[in-house]
């Protein structure tokens, strides 16, 4: 039992400790929506900018790589306990998805470039990265369990009697 818990817990903070990287690397990627500052607080200077959706593609492909990663990793280092590891790439990679997102929008990293269609002499601000799609943050667990459980299934299908065609061998009850 305590073997489980182990390899739980490894899994899980594995995972939280890759995830800081991910979210500087996400912070160096990203680029950042252009605010105007106005005396009545900042707004989107361009409207029609796609800096928003660009953070969250970036977010996707980031934490998506990373999870098809750990979770073939997983599964090639979990010989005994894959049950755990599965589960902890799932919470793990839920933990993971948020410590990304965290350091990700605390942390600016990368040349940030402001350009917008604001009026002129009005003061533009790169704004704080942020996700607008948060179904991105499943990302990371969907593509960790995904591949994970796509491995496994090769695998019991390689030693599956299923492999063997019908009719080749003797049949049942005759041998």
């Amino acid at each position: 039992m305590a073997r489980h818990v182990r390899a739980f817990a490894v899994t899980v903070l594995v995972l939280a400790a890759l995830a800081v990287l991910a979210g500087l690397l996400w912070s160096a990627l990203s680029p950042r929506a252009p605010y105007q500052v106005t005396g009545h607080g900042t707004v989107l200077a361009d409207p029609a900018t796609q800096a928003l959706i660009a953070a969250d593609g970036w977010f996707a492909v980031v934490t998506g790589g990373l999870g098809v990663l750990c979770g073939a990793a997983g599964w090639f280092l979990s010989r005994h306990d894959r049950l755990p590891v599965l589960l902890g790439l799932c919470a793990g990679g839920a933990l993971a998805a948020f410590v990304t997102l965290w350091v990700g929008s605390t942390f600016t990293l990368g040349a940030v470039t402001v350009e917008a269609a604001a009026t002129p002499g009005a003061k533009v601000v790169a704004g704080s990265l942020q996700l607008t799609a948060r179904g991105v943050l499943v990302a990371w667990p969907l593509c960790a369990v995904a591949i994970f459980g796509l491995m496994e299934g090769m695998h019991g299908y390689r030693d599956s009697p299923l492999r063997t065609p019908y009719g080749v061998g003797d049949p049942p009850g005759l041998g």
